[in-house]
């Protein structure tokens, strides 16, 4: 089951490893980020920061099965880098809140906490998921109170 759906620039890192995978128990972890995948190293590298006991899916975004993951059993975290991602990953079917973990700054980025920096465009995109029913919200650890994207 799909646990945490997590927009992180930094994508497999020290803060979810310490602290989200032990919060939410999660046994697999599903990287959906095509630059990723692309490079050896990276996959490597973020492969080999993970727990032994925690599996780790790197995919493109157009070749995750979300559906299959929302209904098996592992306790799943999907990491996506960026706003852009997370658009294009709930247009092929993936399902649930999005939690806004950590966006860098930038040309034209304004920050919205003090971990997450969004273009105008990236804000109205969010907006409009939210308006659709989705929970948009705010959250760098799990000790942090959640908040609203508004």
């Amino acid at each position: 089951m799909i646990s945490f759906i997590r927009i992180d620039s930094r994508l497999i890192h020290g803060q979810v490893i310490e602290s989200w995978l032990p919060h939410l128990k999660i046994q697999r972890i599903v990287v959906a980020d095509d630059v990723a995948v692309a490079d050896p190293l990276v996959r490597t590298a973020m492969a080999l920061a993970v727990p032994a006991d925690v599996e780790v899916v790197m995919s493109r975004i157009d070749e995750v099965p979300f559906r299959k993951f929302e209904t098996d059993a592992p306790r799943t975290l999907v990491l996506l880098r960026d706003v852009a991602s997370a658009m294009r990953a709930y247009a092929v079917g993936l399902i649930g809140p999005l939690n806004l973990g950590n966006v860098h700054a930038g040309p034209s980025r304004q920050a919205v906490s003090r971990s997450v920096f969004l273009t105008d465009a990236e804000k109205a995109q969010l907006l409009e998921l939210s308006r659709d029913g989705l929970a948009v919200t705010i959250q760098s650890v799990p000790n942090e109170v959640p908040q609203r994207l508004g």
